[in-house]
């Protein structure tokens, strides 16, 4: 079994699926307690995954591989390092709890809501694990259609338009991103004489800078929709404001993670001549500090809850794509323990905007104000997660923001130091969130008799407050969880970069004081 372990974890929702297809449908609350514990046991078969990782091991753990389609070069490969360990383990936590918040919010259609949550926990985590690149677009796209239909059926009063507006822009990036591939694809039967899509083989292929510009460009569009990158994020306001709760933790935790790995897993060490080509690297760090600060700006004008949290993450995903293209081992690695940050973060803040939506059922800020005499703990958990997204120093903001500002420094201090004004513009409007709705005094009388958190909203929060710590206090493992593939990306786009960072500090001249002191 163990020598199969990520198949088990990546097909578990799957079989759940199957048998929740034979429940049946009148009887609801059956479907919801086996919906919650397949996601359950999706979550603890990949436990073993954290606690079996060789931190000290190059390369790609838990592989498996099989033929799939002999004939196309297809083949059933899967396998994790570092980066893709960390997002297993955040798909498979934030989908087992946003499945855990639809208890009492979803009462229409209850079958075919958790069927589709179901489906897409295995495309999501199969996008994460698959090394074969026809079988990570099998999955990609997998993805799409369960999302689409959580906003169209489940959503707000413009759902139709919201969940068609996502499926239409994600279509369009996963077209060019396929022309792409089909291009590496072609490149490698001309170099080599056979045809693969194995991302291990594809990286032996040997293309004159031009080509790689090209497909650089390609596959940015698929991925910087996913994230989204300014101009390009227009999408996800619209898809956050009307999709069920669930829908919008799910799709800000996980989904928007899929384009940062994109760049991370293919464009960086495919395309490593274009990875590094100035006006690329300024084009993209450019529109990573547009949105920091643009997305920010944003959120200060907003009225609507919802929708605040939602510019948000355009705004923090700017600091993600930001880390990976300083190209340095700080800002890489800074990146990806900030996707898992974000995760967090913005999960708890959309799950409190659920909490208080099903209560009152308005997301207008306005409404709001002295919650905090109301719902005292509901109020407590909002601080925590304010702050944590905040980046309150012992929080996992802090964490993230800080060592990708590091990297940015180092590749250009003026990248950090406009990139740092999103920082202070991210406390003022979380602030100003806090101190419109939670504090004062209680101006609405329809707020009077609202009932505080119950315990199985509690239980939804408490694994995410409890990671949050553990990241903010001791955030050792993860990095050396990411110091190899990390170090393997950094050397493959710059090779010798490394070696030269470290002759560097050994030359580095020694203070007088430290001097004297020896």
């Amino acid at each position: 079994m163990s020598e199969h372990l990520l198949s088990i974890v990546l097909f578990t929702p799957l079989a759940g699926l199957i048998v929740l297809l034979f429940l049946p449908s009148e009887n609801k609350n059956l479907i919801r307690a086996w919906a919650n514990l397949t996601a359950l046991a999706g979550f603890l078969v990949s436990i073993p995954l954290a606690t079996r990782f060789d931190k000290n091991q190059p390369g790609f753990q838990f592989v498996e591989k099989a033929d799939w389609i002999p004939s196309l070069g297809v083949k059933y490969y899967i396998g994790i390092d570092g980066i893709s360990l960390l997002l297993v383990l955040l798909t498979t936590l934030v989908g087992f709890l946003a499945i855990l918040s639809s208890w009492s919010a979803i009462t229409e259609h209850v079958k075919a809501y958790y069927a589709m949550f179901l489906l897409q926990q295995t495309g999501m985590i199969g996008v994460f694990v698959a090394l074969d690149f026809f079988l990570f677009y099998v999955f990609w796209e997998v993805v799409l259609v369960p999302m689409y239909f959580i906003i169209g059926v489940w959503g707000g009063p413009r759902k139709l338009y919201a969940a068609v507006k996502f499926f239409l822009y994600t279509l369009a990036g996963s077209v060019l991103m396929l022309l792409g591939i089909l291009t590496l694809y072609f490149q490698h039967h001309r170099q080599f004489g056979y045809y693969t899509f194995e991302i291990s083989e594809l990286m032996k292929l040997d293309l004159p800078l031009g080509l790689q510009q090209w497909v650089f460009w390609a596959f940015f569009i698929g991925f910087a929709i996913k994230v989204p990158m300014f101009p390009f994020h227009t999408w996800l306001p619209d898809a956050h404001t009307e999709a069920p709760t669930a829908g919008s933790v799910v799709l800000a935790s996980i989904l928007l993670k899929m384009g940062t790995y994109g760049f991370l897993r293919f464009s960086l060490p495919l395309l490593p001549k274009a990875s590094i080509d100035p006006l690329i690297v300024q084009a993209l760090v450019g529109l990573s500090i547009v949105a920091i600060i643009y997305g920010a700006l944003v959120c200060l004008m907003q009225q609507d809850w919802k929708k605040l949290v939602a510019y948000s993450s355009v705004s923090h995903l700017g600091f993600c794509t930001l880390g990976i293209f300083a190209l340095n081992p700080n800002g890489i690695a800074g990146s990806v323990i900030q996707q898992i940050n974000h995760g967090i973060s913005t999960g708890m803040l959309f799950l409190l905007v659920g909490a208080i939506y099903e209560r009152r059922h308005t997301r207008e800020i306005g409404e709001y104000g002295g919650l905090a005499h109301v719902m005292p703990v509901f109020a407590t958990v909002f601080a925590f997660a304010m702050l944590s997204s905040a980046g309150l120093p012992l929080l996992n903001g802090f964490v993230g923001e800080f060592t990708i500002l590091q990297g940015a420094f180092e590749a250009n201090r003026w990248w950090a130091a406009l990139a740092v004004t999103g920082v202070v513009l991210g406390a003022a409007y979380l602030l100003w969130l806090y101190q419109r709705t939670m504090l004062g005094q209680v101006t609405n009388p329809k707020n009077l008799g609202l009932p505080d958190l119950n315990l199985r909203e509690l239980a939804v929060f408490a694994p995410l407050i409890a990671w949050a710590v553990w990241i903010g206090v001791y955030p050792k493992p993860y990095f050396e969880v990411l110091e190899k593939p990390v170090a393997q990306l950094v050397e493959r786009v710059r090779p010798g970069y490394l070696q030269q960072a470290v002759t560097a500090h050994a030359e580095a001249p020694v203070a007088p004081a430290v001097r004297g002191a020896r």
